[in-house]
């Protein structure tokens, strides 16, 4: 859930080929664990995708960096690139995300039918989440806060359902992986405020709209427990896509189940970009 950025720079201190070398800067998403819990309505994705900006090149300095993610970061490392392409070098994501799937566009090759109701389908099984989020997040946050059971149950069960794990969450996670990641939501008493981003971004106008383009350079690492059969045809409907990778393990969860074919993924991207920086 938390946004991942690496820059590419000067690799003095990495040992290795000059050209795999990054900083990485690892925001977490405002809301989220140590992140500060936003004081006022209106912290959408787009939002933070302003806020990374401003951070990378107001704070920290940075001309030009490239963005990464999954899921939210996903989003908010596609909304970076259609906002501010003059500072993205490229973009680096394991799914396209929901946020502007629309079944209604013209010309959909049977292939895209197939995965928006695959999709579609998914929401039906997986999606409960997404819907009370975006709908009643302060209901829900009083019984996730308030029960470190119910907290846990709430985590554990996406780490078993959307990884690469056959129904045994402990072939890919500890228990005190599991345990740590579930401690910085409770301890920060955060699970209330990262919940409700999903609301604020239902409740606002789509940051990438039906039929606008992302002219950055992309690359889509789609790993194998990963919502299923995205079309690259589909794709490309929103992203300038550079490399295309299907990834013969991992699940949703890449960076954490498969760190080094993560890293290896995200290297081969952005190799060949150093030169524009």
């Amino acid at each position: 859930m938390h946004k991942i950025i690496p820059m590419l720079t000067d690799p003095a201190s990495y040992g290795g080929d000059p050209a795999d070398s990054f900083d990485v800067i690892v925001p977490s998403l405002p809301g989220f664990g140590f992140s500060d819990r936003p004081p006022e309505r209106g912290m959408t994705s787009t939002r933070a995708a302003d806020l990374w900006k401003k951070l990378m090149t107001d704070v920290l300095g940075y001309r030009r960096f490239g963005a990464a993610g999954g899921d939210l970061g996903s989003t908010v490392s596609q909304l970076l690139a259609l906002s501010y392409p003059e500072s993205i070098v490229g973009i680096h994501i394991t799914d396209i995300g929901f946020y502007f799937l629309n079944s209604a566009e013209p010309y959909l090759s049977q292939s895209e039918k197939q995965y928006l109701e695959a999709i579609q389908q998914w929401f039906m099984k997986e999606g409960a989440f997404n819907m009370i989020q975006s709908t009643k997040p302060q209901t829900l946050a009083y019984g996730l806060n308030d029960s470190p059971a119910g907290l846990a149950a709430w985590l554990v069960e996406k780490f078993r359902a959307w990884s690469d794990c056959n129904g045994d969450v402990e072939l890919r996670f500890s228990k005190d992986e599991l345990l740590t990641h579930i401690m910085i939501y409770w301890v920060t008493e955060t699970i209330g405020s990262s919940i409700r981003i999903y609301y604020e971004d239902s409740h606002a106008a789509p940051g990438l709209k039906p039929g606008q383009h992302i002219e950055v350079p992309a690359g889509v690492a789609l790993f194998k427990d990963s919502p299923k059969n995205l079309p690259r045809q589909y794709a490309e409907r929103s992203l300038r896509i550079k490399r295309w990778a299907e990834m013969p393990r991992g699940g949703h969860f890449a960076a954490w189940e498969e760190p080094e074919l993560y890293v290896e993924e995200l290297r081969s991207f952005f190799r060949p970009l150093r030169a524009s920086i």
